[in-house]
């Protein structure tokens, strides 16, 4: 948070040294943080790197909503995203003060801005997200990385210089996910054998892999950044870089992102992973999209915990000695084997599991203050990317994988080992 000088400290401090102070000026109400108002000196700055249509419907506005954030630039590649996002942020506050950049390197150089929201494209993540901490911000940037030795640099470099760091996802912050995995973690089930993770099916067409003239609005280098060079589609960008492996891992990073966290958290292995991965699949073929179609993929534990997941409806089951619970639906509502697990009481000597029910962005902010870890840290949120990728790579081999979760390599498998990163595009690179 930036240090300023408040109007109280000011006085004092003139009167020690003996000042003359003359008759005060009377400040507005909401510049001392009177009324319900915060103090500027009290707000933390923040820049929006990403203002597509989740960087704006969900990101900026729930930052907007923040009495304690202050929104002072938005970036991005695409002139009419960020167009939309300034007019965004001058409504809230009644200016048109909002700075707009096309180059996140501007917003990051600015040392009036204590931290960033970064909603790009996954290719992006953590190269912006180590130049940001470098450059002394707290971040929050969406999930999930594009590899896991990116990963593995992400968490280095935001504990060397102790910055803040929020993987972005709501699900610690909602109700049922963070129920059933308390449920799980004090034995409501009994020894927990077995979880079942289901995933979308998507996309639901091939892409189009035509090239086409890039809109004026849009500076495609930039977007594509570190990725290889390809020619422009719009297939290509915005949302649809999800399914082209360059730029992401497709629906198993996607919402595995999501349920996979939920189901390290209840199996207490958020700060680990599974031992051994198998997967069959099929991969998307003959347009554009080229990652996972259809997958069964198999993960086993040090614990004996086995963990599968395939596509359907969105939804997630823990399977113990003594019950089962789960959901089904994406925020479907609790489900147990017997009503005595769903109206059980977690007791104040138990396991409670820490959340924040506001949610990811106000998690972030109370913790850029506190410096504490954020309900979804940049540990927890790389083990969980990894657990995508190990998808990814045994589908891709097709056999059976070990994984050691403490060295966090393939076990006698320099071919799998060789997936675990990816050049970057020149002049980008990640140190």
């Amino acid at each position: 948070m930036r240090q300023q000088l408040n109007r109280r400290s000011f006085l004092r401090g003139a009167m020690a040294a003996g000042t003359v102070v003359a008759a005060p000026t009377i400040l507005p109400a909401r510049l001392l943080g009177q009324d319900g108002q915060v103090a500027p000196s009290e707000q933390i700055t923040v820049g929006f790197i990403g203002t597509g249509g989740h960087g704006i419907d969900r990101n900026l506005r729930m930052y907007l909503g923040q009495p304690d954030a202050r929104v002072l630039a938005v970036c991005d590649v695409d002139r009419n995203n960020m167009a939309r996002a300034k007019a965004m942020v001058d409504a809230k506050y009644g200016n048109t003060d909002c700075a707009t950049t096309g180059d996140f390197r501007e917003v990051l150089a600015r040392p009036d801005i204590d931290a960033v929201m970064i909603s790009t494209p996954d290719h992006w993540h953590v190269l912006m997200s180590v130049m940001a901490v470098k450059a002394g911000k707290d971040v929050q940037c969406e999930k999930p990385t594009l590899t896991i030795d990116e990963g593995k640099i992400l968490v280095r470099t935001v504990r060397r210089y102790g910055k803040v760091f929020q993987t972005s996802t709501e699900d610690r912050a909602e109700r049922v996910h963070h129920r059933m995995a308390e449920l799980v973690r004090n034995g409501r089930i009994g020894k927990l054998q077995r979880i079942e993770v289901i995933l979308p099916k998507q996309p639901n067409r091939p892409g189009d892999p035509t090239p086409q003239p890039v809109p004026p609005e849009l500076d495609y280098d930039m977007w594509l950044g570190p990725a290889p060079y390809a020619p422009y589609t719009k297939d290509r960008v915005h949302f649809n870089f999800r399914w082209i492996w360059d730029y992401s891992g497709g629906i198993i990073c996607d919402w595995g992102t999501h349920l996979f966290d939920t189901a390290q958290w209840a199996n207490d292995t958020e700060r680990s992973g599974p031992v051994e991965i198998e997967g069959v699949g099929t991969h998307w073929e003959g347009g554009l999209y080229n990652t996972v179609k259809d997958y069964d993929v198999t993960y086993r534990y040090a614990n004996g915990v086995v963990m599968t997941c395939r596509p359907g409806n969105p939804s997630i089951r823990f399977i113990g000695t003594d019950g089962w619970v789960g959901n089904r639906g994406w925020l479907g509502a609790l489900e147990a084997s017997r009503p005595e697990i769903l109206n059980s009481v977690i007791g104040p000597n138990e396991i409670h599991l820490y959340t924040n029910p506001a949610g990811e962005h106000r998690d972030f902010l109370d913790c850029v203050k506190t410096r504490k870890d954020p309900y979804f840290p940049v540990d927890i949120g790389h083990r969980v990317s990894t657990v995508c990728h190990l998808a990814n790579i045994a589908i891709r081999l097709g056999r059976k994988l070990k994984w050691d979760p403490d060295k966090e390599w393939f076990v006698g498998d320099d071919e799998a080992n060789r997936m675990m990163s990816r050049p970057m595009r020149s002049p980008w690179r990640l140190t």
